[in-house]
């Protein structure tokens, strides 16, 4: 038993060490793209603050905000606590990745679209954008995966992104006949285009189906507290991007709240 079991630990560290450093990339993501700042071709990281570059042995996935005690180095101010929450939900999800798909298609491309969905959920939550770098690709990506035997197959795949990109569509359409503004973003529609990509008919409509429940469910909770207003805008990627991690990891908990 312990023989197996040790191989099966370091698989699950890799994993959760490969995932951290992936969040802190995700972390540069949320923070330059909605800035239009290049993650290629500018200097490394620096302190938003006072603009001192980060030294290697400061930018290491957790370990590194946990020693600085969550400060710049330089300037001593507080670095948010967000960027170690996203190095830690970027590893756990390849280890959860791991411990249900192996190492496999499918589990690599629901690893690599939940990574995306949390970067996408976090820009969406602070800017209500949701950046066509990453949501075009995305569609690409689900489309390929199912030809290489990933989540759904390539016509599921088809139709889950066409049917992802009408639905919202006709929201957008009908919402601004009625009421004269846009219901929802076209980020939105570009983004339930790749959901459907990746999870196909059934998994598009039950993820819309989610995320619409607990936007409604927030929305219900701010007017409650005073906080918000029917007219309240709430940044709807986030909900969608909650409601892929959902339904990727534990779709058998989700299966019924789709009408097909």
């Amino acid at each position: 038993m312990y023989v197996f079991a040790q191989p099966l630990v370091m698989v699950y560290a890799f994993a959760f060490a490969w995932g951290a450093v992936v969040g802190s990339f995700l972390n540069v993501l949320i923070y330059r793209l909605p800035r239009e700042i290049s993650v290629v071709k500018t200097p490394p990281s620096s302190c938003p603050a006072c603009s001192t570059p980060i030294r290697w042995y400061d930018n290491i996935p957790l370990l590194s905000w946990l020693i600085l005690r969550g400060r710049c180095r330089q300037c001593q101010e507080p670095i948010s606590m967000r960027y170690p929450l996203v190095e830690l939900s970027a590893g756990l999800l390849a280890v959860a990745a791991v411990g249900r798909w192996g190492v496999s298609v499918v589990g690599l491309e629901v690893l690599i679209f939940a990574w995306i969905s949390l970067a996408l959920g976090l820009i969406d939550f602070d800017y209500q954008i949701l950046p066509n770098v990453l949501t075009y690709p995305s569609i690409v990506f689900g489309l390929v995966f199912s030809w290489l035997g990933g989540y759904t197959w390539w016509l599921d795949a088809l139709v889950g992104a066409l049917v992802g990109a009408l639905l919202p569509t006709l929201v957008i359409v009908i919402y601004k006949l009625w009421r004269g503004i846009e219901g929802m973003g076209w980020g939105d529609v570009k983004y339930l285009a790749a959901i459907g990509a990746v999870v196909g008919l059934r998994g598009v409509v039950g993820i819309l189906v989610v995320a619409s429940i607990l936007g409604a469910l927030v929305g219900l909770a701010l007017i409650a507290s005073g906080r918000g207003s029917g007219k309240t805008a709430l940044p709807f990627g986030t909900f969608l991007a909650l409601a892929v991690i959902l339904w990727l990891y534990a779709p058998a908990s989700w299966l019924a709240l789709s009408p097909l």
